[in-house]
């Protein structure tokens, strides 16, 4: 029965359909409005922004907004993640969004989920791109670990 809504979502939310951003909370996560008027939100997959109070964090989220403001915009839906949110590969005709943050330096390839950003992220970081420019950045996964234990 899974495998039957597994199969659903991606019939509803395919690579094909356009959808309108409505909102954008970070580097990675943003709310859209698909053809058939349905809002969901999304996280981008394969990538981890900075968090908002994180340094970068507000220069990611500008950074999507940039690439993203007033275009027109597909989505490849890759599932849910466990805050039921739908991952996501963006596109912009052909240009590969979530890629196209790592390749600028403003988010990590999130190799604990995805495999397919990590030479972009080598060449961003060998580079000093975006956030490779501080030499003592971190991981938004440590961050909110951090963050976490802190409030304990």
């Amino acid at each position: 029965m899974r495998i039957f809504y597994i199969f659903l979502l991606f019939i509803s939310i395919s690579f094909a359909d356009p959808v309108k951003i409505i909102k954008i909370y970070d580097g990675d996560t943003i709310t859209a409005l698909t053809s058939k008027k349905e809002k969901i939100k999304i996280r981008l997959y394969g990538i981890d922004a900075p968090e908002l109070k994180q340094p970068f964090g507000k220069a990611s989220k500008r950074h999507l907004i940039d690439l993203i403001s007033n275009k027109s915009l597909n989505i490849n839906a890759r599932g849910k993640d466990k805050y039921g949110r739908t991952l996501a590969v963006l596109y912009n005709g052909d240009q590969d969004i979530n890629a196209q943050m790592v390749i600028d330096g403003y988010a990590w390839a999130y190799d604990k989920f995805s495999k397919d950003y990590i030479t972009f992220q080598q060449s961003a970081r060998s580079l000093k791109k975006g956030l490779w420019i501080d030499k003592n950045i971190v991981r938004p996964s440590d961050f909110r670990k951090l963050k976490k234990l802190s409030r304990q």
